[in-house]
């Protein structure tokens, strides 16, 4: 019987296996960030047992508020600055170098496929989208994987979806996966992976596919993740060009991560998406998904385009085409957040910046303030929010908000007309 990606991955990690499905693996990179890692820290000085397994394996950023709105929030990032020096943890990045972390990270390198990774992030799927498992962890897994570099997990069962057809103009990778995730409900992949394939994720770029595993955990999975092919060897080239003698031959070594032919499946799913419309979540469910023509007129009070979902330059692209010569409606605010600051100045010199700012946009600084309603961006009870992110959970964004899950196009051309409105009307 052949294997699937992740049961590849975790036979190639595996360090013990004290029950019949309980899996100890080794890590490749344990990521932190400032709200769930102080705990971790704290915990681990506590029982005096403050080291790190490796600190070369340690990524670690402030990023959920940035800078610090107050004082519990500098407070947790002190304790993140005091213990990456303590360490000798080199890829810390602070205030004015840092972005939001599943932005940033695959952006340095630090995510190769067959790795394993973790963080106290439920996003931590995101990093699938390279053919790593990748998976968001509790802050005592956190602690075991800071200490001793594993981390304990049941044998992953997979659902494999294939993805067929060709998306419209104007509708994106983050439509495909709201629809996937409709059809599987928040339930639908408990405890499993989700392995992207087939043509329309193979013509994906990395950051449509880190689009699409980002939103995996909402439909309840363990960890999203694609098959690394050329695409991944090219994003990931200039960290990879000492290790292989061309793109070919990463390309050729990649392939060895692949599921085999004969692999078993938890369950398949096939998607055509010729036909799909761009999607909007209504209610407080991610599965909760309508085509956009059905929830056309709704109006909003705040645009927000950013995010570990859709914070990356080609979202940028795709809302600035949208806002070029035009303006917020009236009533309406924007908020836009590049994801990095390599994002951000790339922004700057394609001109999007201005795009924004002419459209009436505030443009703040890489940060995941808003996304929960921790700052930059949060709601007041009663308004609404055409939002890139990847949660509408009631009071995620602020007590008594409401949001709306959506592409970039989708959400710029709810800031020009001021309600839900189909991007393609622009395109």
């Amino acid at each position: 019987m052949g294997k699937t990606i992740a049961e590849k991955i975790f036979a190639a990690h595996l360090r013990d296996t004290p029950s019949a499905e309980n899996m100890v693996l080794d890590l490749d990179v344990v990521m932190c960030h400032e709200i769930t890692t102080p705990i971790a820290i704290m915990d681990l000085v506590a029982k005096g047992m403050d080291r790190v397994f490796d600190p070369d394996k340690i990524k670690a950023v402030i990023d959920h508020v940035t800078p610090a709105k107050d004082s519990k929030t500098a407070t947790q990032g002190k304790i993140m600055r005091d213990w990456a020096r303590r360490h000798g943890i080199k890829d810390f990045f602070d205030v004015g170098a840092n972005g939001v972390c599943h932005a940033l990270f695959p952006e340095k390198g630090f995510v190769r496929p067959g790795y394993t990774v973790i963080m106290g992030d439920s996003h931590t799927c995101t990093h699938g989208a390279f053919g790593a498992f990748a998976a968001g962890v509790g802050t005592t897994d956190l602690e075991v994987g800071i200490y001793k570099g594993v981390c304990s997990f049941r044998l992953p069962q997979t659902l494999k979806i294939t993805v067929s057809g060709r998306l419209q103009p104007g509708v994106t990778a983050k439509d495909v996966i709201l629809a996937i995730i409709k059809r599987l409900t928040v339930n639908g992949a408990t405890d499993k992976v989700i392995e992207f394939v087939g043509p329309v994720v193979d013509s994906m770029g990395m950051a449509a596919r880190m689009t699409i595993c980002n939103m995996a955990v909402e439909a309840g999975a363990t960890c999203g993740i694609c098959l690394p092919d050329r695409m991944t060897a090219e994003y990931l080239w200039p960290f990879i060009q000492d290790q292989y003698a061309d793109i070919d031959a990463a390309v050729v070594d990649f392939a060895k991560w692949h599921s085999d032919p004969d692999a078993a499946y938890a369950g398949t799913i096939e998607l055509d998406v010729t036909g799909l419309a761009p999607q909007v979540t209504f209610g407080y469910k991610p599965d909760q998904v309508k085509d956009i023509g059905e929830m056309a007129g709704t109006p909003v009070d705040q645009i927000y385009i950013g995010s570990c979902t859709n914070g990356r330059i080609e979202d940028l692209r795709d809302a600035a085409s949208l806002l070029k010569d035009r303006h917020l409606a009236v009533g309406v605010r924007g908020i836009v957040t590049p994801a990095t600051p390599k994002i951000f100045n790339q922004a700057l010199q394609e001109g999007i910046i201005k795009i924004f700012m002419d459209a009436g946009f505030c443009v703040l600084n890489p940060t995941c303030g808003a996304c929960l309603g921790m700052s930059s961006g949060v709601l007041a009870e009663g308004e609404v929010c055409a939002s890139t992110t990847n949660r509408n959970f009631n009071g995620r964004m602020g007590k008594g908000g409401m949001v709306h899950l959506m592409s970039p196009s989708s959400a710029a051309a709810a800031a020009i007309t001021g309600a839900i409105t189909d991007p393609r009307t622009f395109i």
